[in-house]
């Protein structure tokens, strides 16, 4: 139902996006798409770029006075720091980044036509069209959260600021693990009947598209595990006032590749930022001769900011499966199409 594609280079022209499949009839105010872009560019351990960028979104396409009209939504982001043409040749690929792998793969002899597009400064436009997705849930009552649960260890605010503190004085960088939740979204998206229409297959891959995810779990997670399956298993009750409901959840809302009617809770791993200003050991790929890893203005930690990448990543899975199961051409006919359905399973 939904499909998007971006474009952008980290310090290119622009960061660019075309979300197809949003239904006509829905309001959609740029406002609140830059506030959750100044989400993005927030928390502790952020580097001098967010000083730099002060990210606002044009909305090129697919609205007629603020409202949607069922055409594809174009959306821009320009880059201040426009310098791509201008920037050194970086010869020593960083440990941990895409810049060797990239090389190796394209043929090039600068690991900067690799690292300008697999940047995460490309999770702008994303935090973009993610937004659009929220605001279209939000027609619905559901609502995205995320939350860092830890940094480098340390679960405390103080303990998670102090260790991003160590991190900046070793000139080094620090991860963490951030928690996504979605509230209000009803039982039956999704699907078991192929391994792609799964709706934890299909949250797993968009927010593992997120740079710098190395893992994810939802529920439980691996704390399935280590208990036996009635330790674990969320027991079904019902009433009339609600229907069929649970009283926990380790599940995560999902059970057989369909949301249950529980929160769906997801978690993830950030790893640490791959530029280090203290840089590992390299190879020079012209010369193949030891030296020190490229230096590329960076963060120390960006837990936090990953978790709004990842918010809007599950936005636009939850969007695109509430359109499969709904219908996606109006606002105004899916929400006549989701009042029936909550009446029938009530």
């Amino acid at each position: 139902m939904l499909r998007y594609l971006t474009a952008g280079e980290s310090h290119g022209e622009a960061l660019v996006a075309i979300l197809e499949g949003v239904p006509a009839g829905l309001k959609i105010d740029a406002t609140v798409i830059n506030k959750e872009l100044k989400r993005r560019q927030s928390g502790f351990g952020r580097g001098r770029r967010m000083q730099i960028e002060t990210d606002k979104v044009h909305i090129l396409s697919g609205l007629k006075n603020g409202v949607s009209i069922g055409s594809p939504i174009a959306l821009l982001i320009k880059n201040k720091d426009f310098k791509i043409s201008k920037l050194p040749k970086v010869l020593f690929p960083r440990p941990g980044h895409a810049d060797l792998a990239g090389l190796l793969k394209y043929g090039f002899t600068d690991a900067r036509d690799v690292l300008e597009r697999a940047s995460a400064r490309s999770t702008a436009v994303t935090v973009a069209l993610g937004t659009v997705c929220k605001i279209l849930l939000r027609q619905f009552g559901i609502e995205i959260s995320s939350c860092v649960l830890s940094v480098g260890g340390e679960k405390t605010k103080e303990g998670m600021e102090e260790k991003i503190r160590q991190a900046i004085n070793k000139k080094d960088t620090v991860g963490g693990i951030f928690e996504v939740v979605a509230k209000g979204v009803p039982p039956g998206l999704g699907s078991y009947t192929q391994p792609d229409k799964r709706l934890g297959a299909r949250l797993a891959a968009e927010i593992m598209g997120t740079p710098g995810v190395k893992s994810i779990e939802i529920g439980l997670g691996l704390g399935f595990a280590y208990q036996f399956g009635s330790e674990v298993h969320d027991e079904i009750h019902y009433s009339r006032g609600k229907g069929f409901y649970r009283l926990t959840n380790n599940a995560g809302g999902i059970e057989g590749g369909i949301s249950n009617g529980e929160n769906i809770i997801v978690r993830a791993c950030m790893k640490p930022i791959s530029t280090l200003m203290n840089p590992l050991k390299s190879v020079n790929i012209i010369t193949k001769k030891p030296g020190a890893a490229n230096v590329e203005r960076s963060d120390t930690c960006v837990v936090s900011a990953a978790g709004v990448v990842a918010e809007s990543a599950c936005a636009y899975v939850l969007a695109d499966a509430f359109l499969e199961k709904f219908g996606s051409d109006s606002l105004r006919d899916i929400k006549d199409s989701y009042r029936n359905y909550l009446k029938k399973i009530s």
